[in-house]
């Protein structure tokens, strides 16, 4: 295919999509510090069961939440339905949410759904792809200390980890999990209550992430050994359920390794964001000049006799 063609679409469609990507990028930067802030936060034998069960009965008599997150570096129960409640569980008073935690959940509501149009996160994470892939068929680079060398050497040697981040996001988008089957759903509904106390035999609720109902299923979300590990929760205890690899691979929940990779994709597509659009920039402020020399270089050769 034509270099220049791929040029153009290349830039192009850089331009059209990069407000929705520079909103993609940002918040996909935040959201790479959360791993870490989970796994730093956990302080072992810091949660009592019997308080969660307590503070969850009087805040949820009903049982109309479905389900919770615990903040062990505050002491912070959040209880998530509509609107939800904001627990302080060291005094037992409801409280604000914690800042650092309103700016992840903030960022990943951003992150997901951009600005709420249907399909923006979607069209904007193809657009990614394709711009990487025309990318790759323009061929190698030359590599020169320019804006525009920096601009392609990052993107190449940065390659199989920015590409990961995209396709990874479209998988979630699309719903492709590549785990095989899950366990059937339990017959039996558990109640929150009940699904923290059956969690809490084997596991210490400070490693707990959030316990909750999804599709019909209770889950609880675990940190072990630095992995975000999935269970389904039934009267009979815990059952493992497959990796959702890209999820944990697309959020680095899957070791701090994970966590610190994913900032460096960030910064490079960030980077190669910010490089492409100087890049067009200057070409569009140059070209005015050239067409003023083109007319000044015409009229110096007709002026010189023959």
């Amino acid at each position: 295919m034509n270099k220049q063609l791929l040029l153009k679409l290349h830039r192009w469609i850089s331009l059209v999509f990069a407000l929705p990507l520079l909103v993609i990028i940002v918040t996909g930067m935040i959201l790479s510090f959360e791993p870490m802030a989970q796994v730093a936060a956990v302080k072992p034998h810091s949660v009592d069961p019997a308080r969660v069960v307590a503070l969850i009965k009087q805040y949820d008599p009903d049982g109309k939440a479905r389900g919770l997150s615990i903040d062990v570096s505050m002491q912070h129960l959040t209880l998530q339905g509509a609107p939800g409640t904001e627990v302080d569980m060291t005094t037992g008073a409801a409280v604000e949410r914690p800042a650092m935690a309103s700016v992840f959940s903030r960022a990943r509501r951003t992150h997901e759904h951009l600005i709420g149009i249907p399909g923006l996160t979607l069209i904007s994470t193809v657009a990614m792809v394709g711009i990487m892939i025309i990318g790759i068929l323009m061929g190698l680079p030359r590599l020169r200390n320019t804006l525009s060398g920096w601009h392609k050497g990052t993107a190449w040697f940065t390659l199989p980890l920015i590409l990961l981040s995209p396709l990874t996001g479209l998988c979630l988008e699309l719903g492709l999990t590549f785990a095989g089957s899950a366990p059937p759903a339990a017959a039996k509904r558990i109640s929150l209550p009940e699904a923290v106390s059956i969690v809490s035999r084997d596991h210490d609720l400070s490693s707990v992430n959030s316990i909750g109902n999804r599709g019909g299923r209770m889950m609880a979300r675990i940190i072990e050994d630095d992995e975000l590990r999935a269970y389904a929760v039934t009267s009979d205890g815990l059952s493992a359920l497959p990796r959702n690899w890209p999820r944990l691979l697309h959020e680095g929940n899957w070791s701090l390794i994970g966590s610190a990779a994913n900032i460096l994709i960030s910064v490079a597509l960030f980077a190669l964001l910010v490089t492409g659009v100087l890049i067009w920039t200057q070409r569009r402020l140059r070209r005015p000049n050239r067409a003023r020399d083109v007319p000044a270089k015409t009229a110096v050769a007709s002026s010189m006799p023959s």
